[in-house]
């Protein structure tokens, strides 16, 4: 049964991709706005979705390590295997606007939290994310919300689209689909976890073998079916978008969200993986700007480090 399950689930992820990519798209469309926007909002909150579910839910339950590793690690391997695989299966192009702005603040807001975490080095206090330091994490986030609109408000007053382009969209499918294909996006994910994770014990995984890499990679199931998905409609924007503005939120919503109900400690492992999420936003960072392309090498280059990486967790614990 939890084979069957499994493969009902890799369904509904894939079909609720599928629909979620072009219920954004089009809702792009009817606001006149760059699908780069759409990527950075709606798609990258909902991708986003079951970080925040589980690390809320973890500092509810007094559960930091699983709250701040949780966000750490999803953006790790939303850069390195979502954003690889999706350019190594169909290389895509980078805006501008994104390498000048959108990356640099994926960066800024993993150094806020890395000061924000250092308590220790600063204060000579233990480490931890107190709700004053969430409050700032959701300062950032409302900077970002402010540039996010006022990018959509330009390219409104800049848009040249005409009726006729999007006679044919409606406003009531485009949403009915981005709310359909949400749901299956969640809920398929989180019927392949929860089996795949019963078929791993059954082949004799260990509980943290099982949670370093099927329940990591789970949580981010959302981000690489959408990013591949979108990758294959040819809407880059919308890719790349979603990864780089679910990192956003990751770090400035969902640690900002949990620290305000319960404080985090924060344990002395993070801080390399917080280096690490750090060190390959800079390497998307150049990759982007190569061109304004990532390539499929690019692509091949940030899987392999994603496998580097897993390997060097699993020794490490």
């Amino acid at each position: 049964m939890a084979y069957i399950l499994l493969i009902i689930g890799f369904v509904l992820l894939i079909k609720g991709a599928d629909f979620f990519v072009d219920g954004a798209s089009n809702i792009a469309i009817l606001m006149r706005i760059s699908p780069i926007v759409v990527g950075l909002t709606i798609v990258s909150m909902g991708t986003s979705a079951p970080e925040a579910t589980i690390s809320i839910i973890a500092s509810l339950e007094g559960s930091s390590d699983i709250s701040i590793g949780n966000v750490v690690g999803s953006n790790i391997i939303n850069i390195t295997l979502i954003v690889g695989a999706a350019a190594f299966i169909f290389p895509f192009q980078v805006q501008k606007q994104t390498t000048k702005n959108e990356i640099p603040f994926t960066f800024l807001s993993g150094l806020v939290l890395l000061v924000l975490v250092s308590d220790t080095l600063l204060k000579g206090l233990p480490n931890v994310i107190d709700r004053s330091d969430g409050i700032i994490l959701l300062l950032f986030l409302c900077i970002f919300l402010y540039y996010v609109f006022q990018t959509a408000a330009t390219d409104r007053q800049n848009s040249r689209s005409e009726d006729s382009e999007n006679q044919n969209i409606s406003w009531l499918k485009s949403i009915l689909l981005s709310v359909v294909g949400i749901a299956g996006i969640i809920f398929g994910g989180n019927l392949v976890v929860t089996h795949a994770t019963t078929i791993a014990y059954s082949f004799g995984m260990s509980e943290a073998l099982v949670g370093l890499t099927i329940i990591a990679i789970g949580t981010s199931l959302p981000e690489l079916a959408t990013s591949i998905t979108a990758a294959l409609k040819k809407q880059s924007e919308i890719a790349l978008g979603n990864i780089v503005g679910s990192n956003i939120f990751n770090v400035l919503f969902v640690l900002g969200a949990s620290s305000m109900i319960e404080p985090l400690p924060v344990n002395g492992k993070i801080f390399t993986d917080i280096f690490i999420m750090l060190a390959l936003t800079v390497l998307l960072l150049i990759f982007s700007r190569t061109d304004y392309k990532l390539s499929k090498k690019e692509g091949l280059a940030l899987v392999i480090i994603y496998i580097v990486y897993l390997v060097y967790i699993i020794i490490r614990n």
